[in-house]
């Protein structure tokens, strides 16, 4: 990007900085029918001790004029209060960004809070530590899939996911994360788990636009997310379903999402955002479905903006070898036209790689938001993609990946001896609780996990002459036993998975004999820096030889990303 375009990104982040508080709960156009209301009324319609569902992932098609309306109206008035909340996916702010889920932070608004991912959302957190909030997580997929049941009539939806996990009662503690959070949202059917959640009376969620007659038309929007299937399991059950629209619009025919019949009431917010920072009127046509874009240049764009908003962090050499090695990787085990599902973090580095070097043209990526296709938008734009083929629902998303992912790359915290992973937990707090998110779901329905992460945390590691050095030793993210299993390493065994861990310090295969090291960094020791560095039992390939990773993916120089041929594919990662 040249100078004048990042001063013109950098007006954008101040303009939304600037802004973004604001709203008006009481805002209603003049001349439109009685469905247009406002915000606060429509936070007057929830009744104390409703099931409320807000959708939308991160900074995607937010509810924010729905958060604050709920919470002006509960502290002017004390209701709706006792309230169960739900939010599929990840809502919070971090306690930094309003108009998130984190504006029902006030102690007696929410009584239960059900959410896949909970680690953004503080405020609520901080209530659940203070014995405030029962706090249940559950997985992403399923929570989709049971929005979607609802909307049908049913209440349950019999799974796998989950089994041997924290979720599984049977050797888990179960989705309850506080005390008082013994609602039995899972239970265990023979080999398989039953997940359920209390009737939707509510659904809250946002579109771009509307027309007078209050059709709603969602395709100008980053992601589906769960919206359509929340406002049938709210119709379903009697409930009500209101929307947030940025404008009124002329009526489009052929490109109606939600009839103006299935709706009961729109709120007109001027100041909805298609996704982070970005106003839903002034929309990018990057992040829509068929978008003509250069893609290399919007991406560009997007790590721009999180470099300036500190949200991805600056990689530096020894993260730059990690992603190269994790890339080399994925082009031996992966195999071409591939379906893959990209974290966030380290994963969205390989992916840059992957693009960089030309292979994500017989590559699809997706996004269990529902995006299909694109590229993966980084850091604060998670969950949307750039020029994605098309948008999905989550719910048909992760239906979708029970038969056709083929590869995740995925970040995690902890690993153990048996190769459980730990992602949903870093320590035993409420408000220290990340939760699962979609990850159950995609790593059951994955052919091939690529898990991409630090051997260590805090540790100090530098490139010295084409080798590794150790500077310093943290704490092992590799132990004898993981705080937490989000994955368990012999249901994945069990179902055949190619399971991979790509270090700092090397390539780890989970296989029958537990984690064995199938490739070591130039100037790693095996006995001193691997296996005497952590309580994990590490074993070593038969006759004892570790392959050495070439120079090139650690220094950079000379490094190329390309397919091998598929007999070579086949033999070097079976």
């Amino acid at each position: 990007m040249n100078a004048l375009q990042q001063a013109k990104l950098l007006a954008h982040i101040v303009r939304w900085r600037l802004t973004w508080g604001r709203h008006d709960s009481d805002y209603v156009p003049p001349g439109l029918p009685d469905r247009f209301v406002s915000a606060r009324a429509v936070a007057a319609r929830i009744a104390d001790g409703s099931v409320v569902i807000s959708c939308g992932i991160g900074g995607n098609a937010r509810c924010a004029t729905f958060f604050w309306a709920v919470r002006e109206s509960f502290l002017k008035t004390g209701h709706p209060r006792g309230l169960t909340w739900i939010s599929v996916a990840g809502q919070g702010g971090r306690g930094r960004v309003p108009g998130t889920v984190e504006e029902l932070g006030v102690p007696g608004l929410l009584h239960r809070y059900i959410a896949g991912h909970v680690e953004t959302a503080k405020a609520l957190l901080l209530l659940a530590d203070r014995g405030e909030l029962e706090l249940y997580t559950l997985p992403q997929g399923q929570l989709a899939l049971l929005v979607e049941a609802q909307a049908r009539g049913e209440l349950e939806v019999r799974s796998e996911v989950g089994v041997g996990t924290f979720l599984d009662p049977r050797g888990g503690h179960g989705p309850g994360l506080t005390p008082a959070s013994t609602e039995p949202f899972v239970a265990v059917d023979g080999s398989a788990l039953v997940y359920r959640l209390p009737r939707i009376d509510v659904a809250l969620f946002s579109a771009p636009w509307a027309d007078a007659a209050g059709n709603l038309y969602l395709g100008d929007a980053t992601t589906l997310t769960e919206s359509l299937e929340a406002a049938r399991a709210a119709t379903r059950n009697g409930g009500l379903v209101a929307a947030g629209v940025a404008d009124v619009v002329p009526h489009r025919s052929g490109q109606v999402s939600l009839a103006a019949g299935a709706v009961d009431a729109i709120v007109v917010n001027p100041h909805n955002e298609q996704t982070t920072s970005v106003p839903q009127r002034r929309y990018w046509p990057m992040f829509t479905a068929g978008a003509k874009t250069d893609a290399g240049e919007s991406i560009q764009r997007l790590r721009f903006i999180n470099r300036v908003l500190r949200i991805t962090p600056v990689r530096g050499p020894v993260q730059q070898a990690l992603v190269r090695l994790a890339a080399s990787l994925f082009v031996e085990v992966v195999p071409r036209q591939a379906l893959v599902n990209i974290g966030i973090g380290l994963p969205e580095e390989v992916c840059r790689l992957l693009y960089e070097n030309g292979l994500h043209r017989e590559l699809t990526f997706s996004s269990e938001s529902g995006v299909y296709g694109g590229l993966p938008a980084p850091g604060v734009f998670f969950g949307a993609c750039v020029a994605p083929e098309r948008l999905e629902s989550s719910a048909w998303m992760f239906r979708h990946y029970q038969e056709h992912l083929d590869v995740a790359v995925l970040g995690f915290l902890q690993a153990d001896s048996l190769g459980n992973v730990n992602v949903s937990r870093r320590g035993p707090r409420p408000a220290e609780c990340v939760g699962p998110g979609g990850f159950p779901d995609i790593a059951a329905s994955a052919r091939t996990l690529l898990f991409v992460g630090t051997w260590m945390n805090r540790a100090t590691l530098s490139i010295r002459d084409g080798e590794l050095a150790i500077e310093r030793r943290g704490t092992p993210k590799f132990r004898d036993r993981v705080a937490e299993i989000t994955l368990s390493g012999a249901a994945a065994l069990q179902r055949g998975k190619r399971v991979f861990f790509v270090t700092d310090v090397g390539v780890f295969r989970l296989t029958e004999r537990g984690l064995e090291l199938r490739r070591v960094v130039p100037g790693v020791d095996v006995q001193r820096d691997i296996l005497g560095a952590c309580d994990a039992h590490i074993v070593l390939p038969e006759g004892g030889a570790v392959p050495v990773v070439e120079r090139s993916v650690l220094t950079g120089e000379g490094f190329a990303l390309s397919w091998l041929e598929p007999s070579a594919n086949a033999s070097r990662s079976a």
